[in-house]
């Protein structure tokens, strides 16, 4: 399960944010997950609840927002909505597509509380 280490590094990050803020606490941890990431939502927020504890982050909320599978066409060059399993330019019906979005994992906003 790399979850585990992911969530490891992702409260790394949320650590070194809280303390370069001098934040007591950390409220909410918003992360922008894509379907091609490779990572399973659900099991991200079960490794998030065993190594939160005892930390800056032991109460925190994580916001898993889901985020679109984007591709642009190299034939008529729009930007589009795709599936995952379904790379075609909705414009022209190309398969000459490169993937812009939708592979993600990023750490998109931390909230904190009690900042000096």
């Amino acid at each position: 399960m790399h979850e585990l280490s992911l969530c490891q590094d992702l409260l790394e990050q949320v650590t070194a944010i809280a303390q370069t803020h001098k934040a007591d606490t950390v409220v909410r941890i918003i992360v922008w997950i894509g379907p091609l990431s490779g990572v399973e939502p659900l099991l991200l927020k079960s490794a998030f609840d065993l190594i939160r504890a005892g930390g800056v982050a032991d109460q925190a909320e994580l916001v898993l927002q889901n985020q679109a599978v984007k591709v642009v066409c190299s034939d008529c060059g729009m930007a589009s909505e795709a599936t995952a399993n379904n790379l075609l330019c909705r414009h022209c019906g190309s398969g000459h597509t490169r993937l812009i979005g939708g592979d993600e994992l990023i750490l998109a906003r931390v909230e904190l509380a009690g900042v000096a």
